[in-house]
């Protein structure tokens, strides 16, 4: 998870708040104050950290509560509700999101990508085209970045690593001739008959230089995009809010996407900047590979910096895996569409989380690409011992529970209660069959089903029977018809 620093000081400070006898207007401003803190550590600005601690304190007025009120949930509430406002403060007011991208769409959607030199800007092109391709949009690419040596064989080699159509020139200089042509093609050109996305890099220029940002006007002119993607570097901070300015009196800029996510702890001023600006943060960047874009969701993105989960996406990550293209065995297949029924329709003691399921969701935990993000969709413990996720003891587990599942049966697997199953003293010999098969003790065959157990229990727990998708009823229909 992104901001991981931050993330454990704001749990620390609700934490804290938790833990106190009374909660007192005291308990209050020391809760505010250490939020306060983790915020401006995180690089947000002054004055937006000050905005947020007056909402909150008007907030959670304690004087004003019903009695009976649950202070410490009233609080939590009221600090989740201001940080996502803070990353997204169009939320809620009614206005149209930014421009979307339909697949089939004729002539193509064209998607413009402008930003400051060195952010990243060439990379997320691919991203961006890459990210859509596994939606099933059929993308193609133009290198209008005339400017940089070097940027047209960057371009040119991602996109053939991503199986990505491409037209750049080595002859033109003419950065606008280039786009113009690039996208003509795409949208004219019988081999390129079934584009309906395409994205223009150009070149990487700063707020102040003018002969740059009069080609910027140019390009867009000519190309007369869609959208307009400004591309943001999050080592930059709470800075980012003066550069994303002055784009935007340049150029009609319709989103961001902030880069660099992953290594930065100033990602959270730098979000938190470029929402000041009323401009829609629509992705970030969580690494170097290709498939390292994550779509931002201000509710998401706070619910899971706080450790909190955030079920929707974690269904979206299910479902996504069992509809791509790679193949995937029966058995993890039938797993997933098992645990995905019942996230959907099932709350409470109904609730049904056998080892298969564990199983699958494990083999998913281990998958390369955008999946190995799937444990931060998970409230914090489900995976890790509070929520810290270390990478290497936690794949270490992983692998050692898989082998131990490895050696049980199919009704071991598919049990209901395998606890109740295994653990009695007239089935004590199921234990020592798992331990002697995969070669370990009896105590971590204990422990495994002791996990599951606890895991179990959280899903249920985190598992509400009123969430809304948008392609809810589209998933029960499915599993009902493979039953």
């Amino acid at each position: 998870m992104v901001l991981a620093q931050l993330g454990e000081s704001l749990v620390g400070a609700l934490a804290r708040m938790a833990k106190a006898t009374v909660v007192d207007d005291k308990v209050v401003l020391d809760c505010l104050n250490d939020v306060s803190r983790a915020l401006l550590q995180a690089d947000v600005r002054f004055e937006t950290v000050r905005a947020v601690q007056a909402s909150i304190r008007s907030a959670v007025n304690l004087q004003s509560l019903a009695a009976g009120t649950d202070r410490r949930r009233a609080i939590k509430h009221a600090v989740v509700d201001e940080l996502r406002r803070m990353l997204d403060p169009a939320a809620g007011s009614g206005k149209p999101p930014c421009f979307v991208p339909r697949k089939g769409r004729k002539p193509a959607s064209v998607v413009m990508f402008v930003g400051l030199q060195g952010s990243g800007k060439t990379t997320t092109c691919v991203k961006y085209a890459d990210y859509h391709r596994r939606t099933g949009f059929s993308p193609a690419l133009v290198c209008a970045d005339t400017f940089r040596a070097g940027a047209l064989d960057q371009l040119r080699q991602n996109a053939a690593k991503a199986g990505i159509p491409f037209y750049g020139s080595y002859t033109e200089s003419d950065p606008v001739r280039v786009a113009v042509e690039g996208v003509d093609r795409f949208r004219n050109d019988q081999a390129a008959e079934g584009c309906d996305l395409i994205v223009v890099d150009t070149s990487g220029r700063h707020s102040q230089e003018a002969a740059l940002l009069e080609e910027m006007r140019q390009l867009a002119e000519a190309t007369r995009p869609d959208l307009v993607v400004l591309v943001m570097d999050a080592s930059i901070g709470q800075a980012a809010f003066h550069q994303a300015l002055a784009f935007k009196q340049s150029v009609e800029v319709g989103a961001v996407i902030v880069t660099k996510m992953d290594g930065h702890a100033k990602g959270g001023g730098a979000l938190s900047a470029v929402a000041a600006t009323k401009s829609p943060v629509i992705f970030i960047g969580t690494g170097e590979h290709i498939a390292d874009l994550e779509a931002f969701d201000a509710r998401s993105f706070v619910s899971r910096l706080l450790g909190m989960g955030y079920l929707p996406g974690f269904m979206d990550k299910i479902e996504d895996a069992m509809t791509m293209p790679m193949p995937m065995p029966p058995d993890q297949g039938q797993g997933l569409e098992q645990l995905l029924h019942e996230l959907t329709t099932v709350k409470g003691a109904s609730f049904t989380f056998t080892l298969r399921a564990l199983y699958s969701l494990f083999r998913l935990v281990q998958s390369t690409g955008p999946l190995r993000h799937l444990v931060s969709f998970l409230p914090a413990g489900l995976l890790g011992d509070k929520g810290k996720q270390e990478e290497e003891g936690q794949q270490a587990k992983i692998k050692r529970y898989m082998t131990m599942m490895d050696s049980m049966s199919a009704a071991e697997l598919d049990g209901a209660d395998p606890m109740k199953m295994m653990m009695t003293k007239q089935q004590q010999s199921r234990i020592n069959r798992v331990a002697r098969g995969s070669g370990r003790p009896v105590s971590q065959v204990v422990e495994l089903l002791e996990e599951h157990k606890r895991m179990a229990k959280m899903l249920s727990k985190f598992a509400p029977a009123h969430v809304k998708r948008p392609n809810n009823k589209h998933i029960k229909r499915r599993f009902n018809t493979s039953c």
